[in-house]
Parts: C-alpha cells; structure tokens; sequence
C-alpha cells in the first residue's frame, strides 16, 4: 500500500507539472491549482487515504505530499508568472507610440467679447477715478424701484417687463440699485463716483436684446457737478471706447430717477459719421440713457439735493460690444458657437 500511494502521488506531480506547462492562461493555471491543489483535490483525496497505511510509513508519505504540494505551487506561480509577463508585453505593444512624432497642438483658446467688453469698460472707468462696485442679482422690489422714484403702480415701471419671484423681491432690471446701496453705505462721505457692471434681466428676446443681458452703470454724487461734467464723462469714455475722432449728442428725454434726462448718441462706428445702414443715414449711433440724479433719489440715498448733485447713466456692454467689434445680433454672444466666437 505504502508503495503504491507513493506511486500515485509522483504520477500526479508529473501529470500536474505538464499540464501547467501548457497552461495558456491565468484561468487555465487557476484550474489546474483547484484540480490538484484544491480542498476536493486529487493531492487532498491521496492525503485522505494516509491513515489506510501503516502508521511508520505515515511520515515519510506525508514528507513526499508536502513535497509534492511544493512542487506544484512552485510551478503555478512560475507558470503564472510567464503568462503575467507575456500578457503585459502584448498590452505595452498595444499601446506603444512614436516618440519621434510631433505632439499634438494644444488649442489656445481667448476671452469671449462679452468679458473683453466688460473688463475693457471698467479699465477705462477706473482710468477716470471710478471705482468698480457690484451688488445682487436678486433684489428687493424697494432698491430696484421704489427708491429710485418708481414707486408702485408707476406707469414707467411697464419699460422694464420684470421676473418677479414674490411681491416684492425680482431679479433686477437695471444695475441701478447698486447706486441706491452705495450711496446708502457712503452717505454723507463724498466724493462718490463708482460704475456697476453686472447681469440683469427683463423679458426681451429679439435680435437687439436677450432676456439675460449685462449692464453698466455709473454715477458721481459730489458738491456742483452739472450737465457739462456729464456730457465730458461721456466725451471721455465714447473716444476711449469707440475712438479719438467720435463726438456725443445729448437728446432730451425721461427717467423717472433723473432730470434733466438725456439719450446719448455717439458718431457711427461704422461710416464715422457719414451715413450708413447701421445708422440709418443719420450718422449717429444711440448707446445710452444719461442725466442729473433726480433730487429725490439723492434724498433716497442719504443725501442733501441743496447741497450736493449728482450724475449718472447706464449702458448695455452686450451692446457696447456688438457695436465696437461690428456683429448685428446680440444673441449670438450666448450661442456658444466658437466658429462667431474665435474671431474676437
């Protein structure tokens, strides 16, 4: 008995040791650990059948099982390991690559007109002495009208077609109310001169305006200041934006938080003032509301219109752009077609 279990346990490490040795992959070496090595094994049966045998044989043959259990796991893990290193130059040669080749060009890509328009406009105004101050999209109906001398049931509250989230809270229309704020916080200090750009909304959508749009305002609150330092201001900041040859025009109308109240016309960018289909033929091109800070705003503020006056007026840096780099639809600014947006 002896000699055959002996017998049997070499024919199974010789049977093992070919069968590893052609073994073409991790799961065929995986089946051939569980056939010989695993706990319904042919090496675990032949250990099994050890207390058949008589008990001074029972060392010697349990030495040679041990051997033999040796044997095969050496020769598994070696076989494991040429497959290991086979599998990993058939994935190295996969995703080998040239080296010598060029690499691929990294696409730079620019700032969208809209954000060289808006940091463009604050570089000028601060170049003038104006400081850059924001406040929130979401705003009290009280700072967006009401005390900007719109109170309720204001027919010219119908000019700005509102998102109303309660009864009294929108989003803004106008970067107006962050004057109310300002003046609010700096009152009685003077002087004060700021802009306001930021995003406002109202409920336009056509080729000229988007019901999300961006504006920036200015105002300059300080003791004497008149319709001529206004007009200057804006002789300024036209021929910093639009060139040194363009003049402004003042035409009288109204806004309930100014008076006197203006629109501004500045020379067609386009013809320079000869005429053209931009202009219409007139040679002039309208970008903005302007005028003196009506008393009652000032008041509203916190400040005194007997002794302090002050002037303000906001544009639309969409438009701002769509007139300084020549494109005629303001929607394309947020169509996010790079073919329209990498020509800026």
């Amino acid at each position: 008995m002896p000699a055959e279990l002996e017998s049997k346990l070499e024919e199974l490490a010789r049977a093992a040791e070919v069968a590893t040795d052609v073994a073409g992959t991790m799961a065929a070496v995986d089946a051939i650990r569980w056939r010989y090595l695993g706990k319904k094994g042919e090496l675990t049966a032949l250990l099994r059948s050890l207390g058949s045998v008589p008990e001074a044989e029972r060392p010697r043959l349990g030495a040679l099982a041990n051997e033999v259990r040796e044997r095969l796991t050496a020769e598994l893990e070696r076989r494991r390991g040429e497959l290991l290193k086979v599998q990993q130059e058939l994935e190295f040669a996969s995703d080998a690559y040239d080296v010598t080749l060029p690499g691929i060009p990294l696409r730079l890509g620019c700032k969208h007109p809209l954000t060289q328009a808006w940091e463009g406009l604050e570089d000028i105004f601060i170049a003038m002495g104006f400081s850059v101050v924001e406040g929130p999209e979401v705003e009290w109906d009280r700072y967006n009208f009401e005390l900007l001398n719109l109170p309720k049931g204001h027919p010219a509250r119908d000019m700005q077609d509102s998102f109303y989230i309660t009864d009294e809270i929108l989003l803004r229309t106008h970067t107006s109310p962050v004057q109310l704020r300002t003046m609010e916080r700096m009152a009685p200090k003077l002087p004060v001169r700021i802009v306001a750009p930021g995003r406002v909304y109202r409920r336009d959508d056509d080729p000229t305006h988007t019901p999300m749009f961006h504006q920036l305002e200015c105002l300059a609150v300080d003791v004497g200041l008149s319709l001529g330092d206004l007009k200057g201001t804006l002789l300024q900041f036209a021929r910093a934006w639009f060139g040194p040859q363009t003049t402004v025009r003042l035409r009288p109308s109204y806004f309930p938080f100014t008076e006197p109240s203006c629109e501004v016309d500045v020379t067609c960018s386009m013809c320079r003032g000869a005429g053209c289909g931009v202009c219409k033929g007139t040679g002039w091109l309208e970008i903005l509301g302007a005028g003196m800070v009506h008393p009652q705003v000032l008041r509203n503020g916190g400040y005194d219109p007997e002794k302090v006056s002050g002037f303000a007026f906001g544009l639309g840096i969409d438009r701002a752009a769509m007139l300084k780099f020549g494109f005629g639809d303001l929607r394309l600014l947020f169509n996010n077609d790079v073919r329209f947006l990498e020509q800026f």
